[in-house]
């Protein structure tokens, strides 16, 4: 485990943390007005290796070159110039800081850290973080890389879990949640919606399918996958075939055939790592998934109606209130999937740069 200290003074600036992987949705703005929760888990801290808020420079001040090496494939509007390498932590996990009032930036119902650091230490004045809570933003503390060390701590660290132990813990995402939102009559209200987490998952994942279709159709499993991806993917690629093969693949799963192309595979909360087949798979397009979104999948909970007397079981079907629903197809999240297209080598082809190209200028709105 490790504390963050100041890179001034030495003061102490967390609590005891573990590093854990950066979730998908860091970057994600969801919505209007919608109150997110807090991004990373209590104890826990994630390293951002991509630069974060302004400065800005446009596309045009970017030489290609400079952008490859940065692992940027494509052209975007603009990049970060900040320092790389932010370390982001719950913000209940912060200690010995102030805010800075006067760097409270553009936002409306908090704080979006877009005038730059707006934490500073309490023993030395320096800014050292950002905290960002503003509506449509999971809420979260980032940490200057130039502004903090990271100093190890005694005591406990946290063992990396084998994806056995990860699968029995099952620790899974619901595909709808309950998003709560500001200004309603009587303060804060919510409604029913597809997960932002799961709009953001399928994002990243959208982007490898695309990279794996190699320009033809791709299939995947029905149901719940289904409903999340074959949507965007029959509008993106062509139509006929042949067509690529994807399926759920991963620990305690039974093997996929040799005739698979592509795998959608859990990746490590703690390390990152998506998991890796072998045998006659070993050669397919891994497509990574959060391990609470690729469990939900593998083993969907149903809400079947069984008879019953008495009083209602639990798991029992209620039709009063009817079950919550989304009231549009699901839809994955534009940004992650533009932000994971241009970090993808296979972006450099033709045929997805004209994907990438439509997905930027909106010619596919209705997917997102």
């Amino acid at each position: 485990m490790f504390v963050f200290v100041c890179a001034g003074c030495g003061a102490e600036l967390t609590t005891p943390l573990s590093e854990v992987s950066l979730p998908v949705h860091a970057r994600q703005k969801y919505g209007n007005g919608a109150q997110l929760p807090v991004l990373m888990q209590s104890g826990t801290f994630a390293v951002d290796p991509d630069p974060w808020g302004g400065p800005w420079r446009t596309w045009d001040d970017i030489d290609p070159g400079e952008a490859e090496s940065r692992g940027i494939y494509a052209p975007v509007h603009a990049l970060s110039d900040s320092t790389p390498g932010a370390s982001v932590i719950a913000p209940g996990d912060i200690r010995g800081t102030r805010l800075m009032p006067e760097k409270r930036g553009g936002a409306c119902c908090g704080l979006d850290g877009a005038d730059g650091p707006n934490m500073a230490c309490a023993t030395c004045d320096l800014p050292v973080a950002t905290r960002i809570d503003d509506c449509s933003l999971w809420q979260a503390v980032r940490l200057g890389s130039d502004a903090v060390h990271r100093v190890p701590v005694d005591g406990t660290h946290a063992a990396t879990l084998s994806w056995e132990e990860l699968t029995e813990k099952g620790e899974k995402t619901p595909p709808v949640v309950p998003i709560a939102t500001w200004g309603g009559r009587l303060g804060s209200n919510h409604y029913w919606s597809w997960s932002p987490q799961w709009e953001a998952a399928a994002g990243q994942a959208l982007a490898h399918l695309l990279a794996a279709s190699q320009g033809q159709p791709v299939d995947v499993p029905g149901g719940l996958t289904a409903d999340v991806f074959q949507r965007a993917l029959d509008a993106l690629l062509p139509a006929g075939p042949p067509k690529r093969r994807a399926v759920l693949a991963g620990p305690g799963q039974v093997a996929p055939d040799a005739g698979v192309d592509i795998i959608l595979v859990p990746t490590h909360p703690q390390t990152g790592q998506t998991w890796t087949p072998t045998g006659p798979t070993a050669s397919a397009y891994p497509v990574p998934l959060p391990l609470e979104v690729w469990l939900w999948l593998v083993s969907p909970q149903s809400y079947l109606p069984v008879p019953s007397s008495g009083r209602i079981p639990r798991d029992v079907l209620r039709d009063d209130p009817l079950p919550p629903r989304p009231d549009h197809p699901f839809r994955a999240d534009r940004e992650t999937l533009q932000h994971t297209l241009v970090r993808l080598p296979a972006v450099r082809s033709p045929w997805l740069r004209t994907i990438l190209g439509n997905v930027t200028s909106g010619a596919s709105a209705d997917l997102f």
